[in-house]
């Protein structure tokens, strides 16, 4: 009897083993891309040899390959080598924020639908949230590792765009962090920890790319486009805005790619500019892997720039400038015939096949389809967690603007009645911008407000554009019929793309005219929200004393509707801050898109906070709370901050730069130099909890304005304060860092006199002066 009951016990536990068996088989569809146990030809190989060391493994398969087996894996599409036991592979795909299936190396469909979609980037770093931009990319990797263990994915992505947003204009400003370097070199290195993930050693979890490398932020502008724009940009701008997200991205984040870029820059195609490449992002910032084309631009510089004579020529000044990896065919095609006309050498591809192999080791492709993440499968793509932080990324990037008299938050007892209007007031792929996946599921507008009042609901226009005012009239019926209401405006993908800028900065078509009438009309207070990823000049809202609040929304990813109704009915206190500049609509009338300068010269005004001295409807760094928070010294700081300079260097006219009155950085001994903490008590003396954030800005000496430069950021904290509490933060200033400034030959340059330093709402001075022999 008891012998039975262990049987049967036994049957069903090996009945559940096999269950569970089928499970992961399941999640693990994808059979190995090399280095199968089960494959007796190739197991053996030294390649597949888990214990030795990556770079003799990846030496040991160059060696074995043909000059044509090479050729054919400089490509995205690299191709499979049979003989080897080497499948093919699809270097191109996305995860901006979330993964997605805008490259061909990701596929939804099955057991993978959709994916968790984040808030488009320009709204996740209106947040100023390190932790949480970290916290995205893990998540995002997570389901990018799920679904490449199913078959439906790769495991290299090409983001994230790190690119200035320099022009309020640009079409794909909204995949960016926005106009500070600072804020998009942090935004980049913790995006691409999260991504890259922490595994032991050498080892990645995904492989993320920065792009697009560099001075790139035009698209099609005015007879412009991209693949032809010859970027004109000083060594002083190159050095202390745009390249310094990117030098982030590999010195901080040690990202495992970078993608160079279509246009050219004084004269030279990104992609083919040695000094750009392989000087500087491989030898100055040591990346520890690959260089990739943007798509087709190795053809863009050939065929439409006609930088050289012959395609041979271009594909051997590409591999010979740094590329590794071309993103497109042109490689494949023409790279035999310029080694035979011996324009490169076998070496120059092996060099360029090595740097996209130990990509490839060091994330476990030759290991078999073991590892840290082979587990991860359709259970862990849009979970309820996932989920959940999509929705907290959204409450923490919506930007409040205005709120006059206390029109928000909402009450739910007084504001039974909520008429809901405007083109994306019921929308769902809208929210979640360009370069994104299938959600896993979507909450618009008017959804989210539906959970707290009842709703009158009317588009007022048709699409964005609003080229017809014939539905305002309804519009304006339903506000008056309405307790509060809110209209849902702003821009989509048909205004603003790749490929997409704008002429303009005003509403499209007649939305200006629907926010105003309907604004008239409203019985009670009237709520603009903003969906749009560039600024838009709404100083007529701004000033209309019947609009009693402005929201941005940016673009706010799949709970986007949630969000905005949970920040409108005060479920959730809006932190989040301007991360570029709203300038007013007759500043693009001064300035094209196809100047790259930053500093104002004659009649030209320069641009981002940091430049520009010009009117603007709102500031960068400009975000309200419903609660009000200040800024005093927990602790006396520090006035005056000498300069230690190396040891071998005598301060004398030939140091100190008589017209600058300052020192070369490289002069200074910046590993001697203290570190100046400043304890800085923020208070929230408001009746809301709420979550703040303080920035950091320096300005530097009157004599050093001669660097156009009137303040920059020198750090940013993100804090949580409960109402009538406070909370003390330590920021940490160090000279050689944060009160440097960019001199025209592109060094950096430490100025003496007088710094300001603006945190939150103190402004506090810091005389800084060299120090000899210890004074």
């Amino acid at each position: 009897m008891s012998c039975n009951k262990i049987s049967t016990s036994n049957k069903l536990v090996v009945q559940l083993l096999l269950v569970l068996w089928l499970v992961h088989a399941s999640e693990s569809a994808r059979p190995p891309f090399a280095c199968d146990p089960a494959n007796g030809l190739t197991r053996t190989l030294r390649f597949c040899r888990v214990n030795v060391p990556l770079h003799l493994r990846v030496q040991d398969l160059i060696g074995r390959l043909t000059l044509q087996e090479k050729i054919r894996l400089l490509v995205n599409n690299a191709a499979a080598v049979p003989r080897l036991g080497i499948g093919g592979y699809e270097w191109w795909s996305e995860a901006l924020h979330g993964v997605s299936d805008v490259g061909p190396g990701v596929r939804f469909g099955g057991q993978f639908p959709g994916a968790t979609s984040f808030p488009q980037v320009i709204t996740t770093a209106a947040s100023f949230n390190q932790s949480l931009w970290e916290e995205i990319g893990r998540v995002v990797s997570d389901e990018a590792r799920a679904m490449y263990n199913g078959g439906m994915a790769g495991l290299s992505y090409w983001s994230p765009n790190v690119n200035i947003f320099r022009d309020p204009r640009w079409g794909r400003g909204q995949e960016t962090p926005g106009e500070d370097p600072v804020v998009a070199g942090k935004y980049a290195a913790s995006y691409v920890r999260g991504l890259q993930g922490n595994a032991v050693g050498n080892r990645l979890k995904v492989a993320a790319c920065c792009k697009h490398y560099t001075a790139y932020d035009l698209d099609n502008w005015n007879g412009v486009d991209r693949f032809h724009f010859n970027a004109k940009v000083t060594k002083q701008d190159l050095e202390d805005t745009y390249n310094v997200p990117f030098k982030a991205c590999v010195a901080e984040g040690r990202v495992a790619s970078v993608m160079c870029s279509y246009n050219q820059v004084n004269g030279k195609p990104t992609c083919a500019d040695q000094d750009l490449l392989k000087n500087t992002i491989r030898g100055q910032w040591r990346l520890n892997g690959y260089i990739v084309s943007d798509c087709d631009s190795v053809d863009v510089f050939f065929n439409k720039q006609h930088y050289t004579s012959t395609p041979e020529e271009a594909a051997a000044a590409s591999i010979k400038a740094g590329l590794d990896l071309d993103c497109g065919p042109f490689l494949a095609i023409f790279t035999e015939g310029a080694v035979k006309r011996g324009l490169l050498t076998v070496n120059d591809v092996d060099l360029a096949l090595a740097n996209t192999m130990t990509v490839q080791m060091r994330l476990g492709m030759f290991d078999g389809n073991n590892g840290p993440y082979a587990n991860l499968g359709p259970r862990d793509v849009c979970t309820t967690a996932h989920q959940n932080l999509a929705l907290e990324a959204a409450h923490q990037g919506i930007v409040l603007l205005k709120n006059s008299g206390r029109s928000l938050p909402l009450s739910r007892t007084r504001h039974r009645t909520v008429a809901v209007i405007g083109p994306n007031s019921d929308v769902t792929v809208t929210m979640i911008g360009n370069y994104a996946g299938k959600a896993c599921a979507y909450t618009s507008p008017l959804q989210g407000i539906s959970r707290y009042a009842r709703t009158i609901h009317q588009a007022g226009c048709s699409g964005v554009a609003c080229t017809d005012a014939g539905q305002i009239g309804a519009a304006e019926a339903a506000a008056r019929q309405a307790d509060a209401t809110v209209l849902v405006m702003g821009l989509d993908q048909s205004i603003e793309a790749e490929t997409v800028d704008r002429t303009g900065l005003l509403l499209p078509g007649h939305q200006q005219e629907l926010i105003s009438r309907v604004a008239r009309a409203s019985r009670g207070p009237t709520i603009l929200v903003l969906m749009s990823g560039g600024p838009i000049d709404i100083s007529f809202a701004k000033n209309d004393p019947r609009v009693g609040a402005i929201i941005w929304a940016g673009y706010p990813g799949q709970a986007g509707g949630a969000a905005i109704a949970d920040v409108i009915f005060g479920t959730a206190n809006p932190g989040g801050k301007l991360p570029m500049t709203w300038y007013p609509q007759n500043f693009v009338a001064k300035v094209p898109m196809t100047n790259m300068a930053l500093r104002p010269s004659l009649n030209y005004p320069g641009r981002t906070y940091r430049f520009y001295k010009g009117p603007v409807v709102y500031p960068f760094g400009f975000g309200l709370s419903y609660t009000t928070f200040t800024h005093s010294f927990a602790q006396n700081p520090q006035t005056q901050f000498s300069v230690p300079l190396i040891s071998t260097y005598i301060l004398n006219s030939a140091t100190l730069n008589s017209s600058s009155h300052s020192i070369k950085a490289s002069h200074a001994d910046c590993g001697k130099m203290t570190i100046l903490p400043f304890h800085v008590e923020v208070a929230n003396t408001g009746e809301f909890d709420g979550t703040h954030t303080m920035f950091v800005f320096a300005e530097p000496p009157e004599n050093s304005k001669g660097s156009g430069l009137i303040k920059q950021l020198v750090g940013f904290e993100k804090v949580h304060v409960s109402a009538g509490a406070k909370r003390v933060i330590r920021v940490d200033v160090h000279a050689c860092k944060h009160l440097g400034v960019v001199d025209e030959y592109g060094k950096r340059r430490i100025p003496f006199g007088e710094h300001k330093l603006h945190i939150g709402d103190i402004k506090h001075s810091i005389l800084v002066k060299p120090s000899i022999g210890g004074n």
